[in-house]
C-alpha cells in the first residue's frame, strides 16, 4: 500500500510503498503518532486497517470513493498520486467521508450480502442471521417486519445496512443514503436535472425497491396508491415514489421506536 504523510503545513514527511501488514503500517507511522489521522479510500480492503487503528487509538476516517472526484479527475492516476491527494483532501477538511461500519456487525452484514448471491445452504444461513439480528436489536427487527411488503430477508437487509438510525439527523439524509431520492441540480433558479444516482447504499435501494414490489402483491391499498401515482408521474417513477414512501416510513419507525 502507498502511504503519504503530511505535516500541518502540507509538507510531505513520508511517501512510499510499504507491505499491507499491521507491522509495516505501525512502523511507518510510528514517529508521527501524536495527533495522527489516517484516511483511506473505501475500496474493499479497509476493514483490517480500520480495526488496527481502533485498537491502537488512532483516529480513522473512510473516504467516500464515488465522491472523491479530485482523485479520479486527473489525467494521471496511480496509487502514489492517489495517496497524496487523499492526504491533501484530509488536511484541507475536504475529504468526503463514508460510514465506518462497526466491526462487531460486519461479518453478519457481509454474510447477508453473500446470501443475496448464493442460494446454497440458505435455510441454515438465514437461521444464523435471524438469531444474530435478534441478539443485536430484536425490537427493530420485528418493527421492520410489521411493514407490509417487508419480510424476513428484507428486514434483515435493512437492519444491518442501517446499523444505527441515529446517524441520520433527518429523513432526507436517510432517503438520500438509501438512493430512494435523486438530488436536484439547480443554478440561477433553473432546474438542471438530477445527479447522484450512484451515491449512497445500493443494498438499501434494492431492499426498498423489493419492498415496494412485494407490497403491491399483497396490499390493495398499495395498488390503489400506485395507480394514482402512475396517472400523475408515469409507471416507472410511480414505483420509485412508492419505494421512497416505504423508506421514509422505516426511518420514522426506527427513530421513534414504533411499528
Amino acid at each position: 500500500m502507498e502511504v503519504c504523510r503530511l505535516d500541518p503545513t502540507g509538507q510531505v514527511l513520508v511517501h512510499r510503498n510499504v507491505p499491507s501488514t499491521p507491522a509495516a503500517f505501525l512502523e511507518v507511522v510510528g514517529p508521527y503518532r501524536a495527533d495522527l489521522v489516517v484516511a483511506v479510500e473505501c475500496m474493499f480492503t479497509w476493514y483490517w486497517l480500520a480495526d488496527l487503528c481502533a485498537a491502537e487509538g488512532i483516529t480513522f476516517v473512510l473516504g467516500h470513493a464515488l465522491a472523491m472526484k479530485a482523485i479520479h479527475g486527473g489525467n494521471a492516476k496511480n496509487d502514489k498520486i492517489d495517496s497524496h491527494k487523499i492526504a491533501v483532501l484530509l488536511r484541507g477538511g475536504m475529504l468526503p467521508q463514508a460510514y465506518v461500519y462497526p466491526a462487531a456487525m460486519r461479518s453478519t452484514r457481509d454474510l447477508l450480502r453473500r446470501r443475496l448471491h448464493d442460494d446454497a445452504l440458505v435455510t441454515d444461513l438465514e437461521l444464523t442471521i435471524v438469531r444474530a439480528a435478534k441478539r443485536q436489536d430484536g425490537d427493530a427487527f420485528h418493527r421492520l417486519k410489521s411493514v407490509p411488503g417487508i419480510g424476513k430477508v428484507l428486514a434483515l437487509t435493512i437492519l444491518y445496512e442501517i446499523h444505527d438510525i441515529d446517524r441520520f439527523d433527518r429523513v432526507q439524509a436517510f432517503a438520500s443514503d438509501a438512493r430512494v431520492i435523486k438530488c436536484r441540480k439547480e443554478s440561477a433558479g433553473k432546474k438542471l436535472g438530477t445527479s447522484g444516482a450512484k451515491m449512497g447504499n445500493v443494498h438499501l435501494k434494492w431492499a426498498f425497491s423489493e419492498a415496494a414490489v412485494s407490497l403491491l402483491r399483497h396490499s390493495r391499498e398499495g395498488q390503489q396508491l400506485l395507480a394514482r401515482l402512475e396517472k400523475k408521474h408515469g409507471k416507472g417513477k410511480a414505483l420509485s415514489i412508492l419505494a421512497h414512501k416505504i423508506g421514509r416510513a422505516v426511518y420514522y419507525m426506527l427513530s421513534r421506536g414504533t411499528v
